[in-house]
C-alpha cells in the first residue's frame, strides 16, 4: 500500500473454517477481500450461495469472489495485502504460488499455527512479512459453510512485522483485522508465535490422538497431566529458542515467571473462554477428512528444537510417533490410546 488511505486489495490464501469466517467479517464490512482456495466444491458452493458463517447467536451469509488455485496466474492486479491461511506444513508452496500476485510494497499475514513466519519471510522477504497468532475455534464439513464457536468478542489476533521499519504498517492491518475480533500489535511476535505454540503442542495432536473434543480430553484420566507435560516441554524448547514468557490471548499481564505455572494459566484460559464443550481441535478435524494434521510443525518442532540443545521431549516425542502412527493407519484414534501416552509422561521425572 502507498498510503494509509488507499483501500487495499486483500486476499484470503485459504478459506477454510478460519480463513473463510475473516474473509466474510472484511467483506461484510465492505473491504475488497478475494478468496483463493484449494477445495473446488468450496470455491463452487461460494460462487453460488455466498459464504455463510454460523456464529454462536447468530448466521451471517455475504457474497464474495472466489478463485480456484488454478487461476492464480490469471490475476492481472496484485494484492496489498495477503492474509495467508492454509495449514502450516503448505506455507512454503502457498507463498511461493502467490508472490507474483504481490504488490511491491505488499505484506503477507500469516494467520497459523506453527513457526510460519520465518517461512513466509524467505520466500517474500522480511520486509514483506506480518507474524500472526490467532486464536479463534471453528470447523467446516460442507462446502460454503463455515461453523465458528467465537464471536469477535472471544476472538483473539496478535500481529507483529518482522521488520520494525513496518511496524506502523502493521497498526493500519490490524484495523481491518479488527473486524474479525480483537486485535493486539505486538512488538515481540516471536515469543507470541512460541507461546501459542505451548498450549498447541498441549491440546491440538493430544485430543485428537484420542478422538475427544478438547474439554473431554483434558477430562479424561491421566490425559490432563500429559497435555500439561507436552506443553512444559514446548516452553523449554521455547525459552531454548530465545522466547520470552508474554502473555496471549488476551491474558492479563504475566503474574509469574514460572514456565510451568504460565503453561497452566494459558491452557485453563482456552478451555474456559476459547473453546465449548463439543470444540475440537483442528488437528481432529484433519483426521476425521482423511487429512494429515500439523504434527512435525507443532511437537514435531518441539522434539528437533529442543534437541538441537541436547535436550529430550519424551512426551512430545511420544505424541509424534502415536500421531504418524494414526496417519499411517497402524493406528487408529480412540480414547483407549491415552494408556500409550500416559505411561511416557509418568516415566518422566518430578
Amino acid at each position: 500500500m502507498t498510503g494509509a488511505d488507499k483501500r487495499p486489495r486483500i486476499a484470503f490464501l485459504g478459506t477454510g473454517a478460519q480463513g473463510a469466517s475473516i474473509g466474510a467479517d472484511f467483506a461484510l464490512a465492505g473491504l475488497d477481500v478475494t478468496f483463493i482456495e484449494q477445495w473446488p466444491e468450496h470455491v463452487e458452493a461460494i460462487r453460488r450461495d455466498g459464504i455463510t458463517v454460523n456464529l454462536p447467536s447468530r448466521t451471517i451469509n455475504v457474497r464474495v469472489p472466489a478463485l480456484h488455485l488454478c487461476q492464480v496466474a490469471e490475476i492481472k492486479e496484485p494484492f496489498d495485502l495477503i492474509f495467508l491461511v492454509v495449514k502450516a506444513y503448505d506455507t512454503k508452496w502457498a507463498c511461493q504460488l502467490i508472490k507474483p500476485c504481490l504488490a511491491p510494497d505488499g505484506l503477507v499475514i500469516g494467520l497459523q499455527n506453527g513457526m510460519t513466519h520465518e517461512e513466509i519471510a524467505d520466500v517474500v522477504g522480511r520486509h514483506r512479512t506480518v507474524g500472526a497468532v490467532i486464536e479463534i475455534a471453528s470447523n467446516m464439513f460442507v462446502p460454503g459453510i463455515t461453523n465458528r464457536q467465537n464471536d469477535h468478542d472471544t476472538s483473539w489476533f496478535a500481529l507483529g512485522a518482522l521488520d520494525p521499519v513496518n511496524q506502523d504498517r502493521v497498526e493500519h492491518v490490524a484495523e481491518l483485522l479488527r473486524h474479525s475480533g480483537r486485535v493486539e500489535v505486538l512488538d515481540d511476535i516471536h515469543s507470541a508465535k512460541w507461546m501459542k505454540l505451548v498450549v498447541n503442542a498441549a491440546e491440538l495432536i493430544p485430543s485428537a490422538i484420542v478422538d475427544l473434543p478438547l474439554a473431554d480430553a483434558a477430562r479424561h484420566p491421566g490425559m490432563l497431566e500429559v497435555m500439561r507435560e507436552a506443553g512444559y516441554e514446548a516452553m523449554q524448547a521455547a525459552l531454548a529458542d530465545g522466547a520470552q514468557i508474554i502473555p496471549i490471548i488476551g491474558m492479563s499481564a504475566v503474574t509469574t515467571n514460572h514456565p510451568e505455572r504460565y503453561v497452566d494459566q494459558i491452557f485453563e484460559e482456552v478451555l474456559k473462554t476459547f473453546s465449548q464443550a463439543d470444540t475440537l481441535t483442528t488437528s481432529l478435524q484433519d483426521w476425521r477428512k482423511g487429512r494429515r494434521a500439523e504434527v512435525q510443525e507443532v511437537n514435531g518442532l518441539v522434539v528437533d528444537i529442543l534437541a538441537r540443545h541436547g535436550r529430550k521431549a519424551p512426551v512430545n516425542e511420544r505424541v509424534v510417533q502415536v500421531a504418524l502412527d494414526i496417519e499411517k493407519g497402524v493406528l487408529l484414534a480412540q480414547p483407549d490410546n491415552s494408556g500409550l501416552l500416559i505411561r511416557t509422561e509418568q516415566a518422566v521425572p518430578a
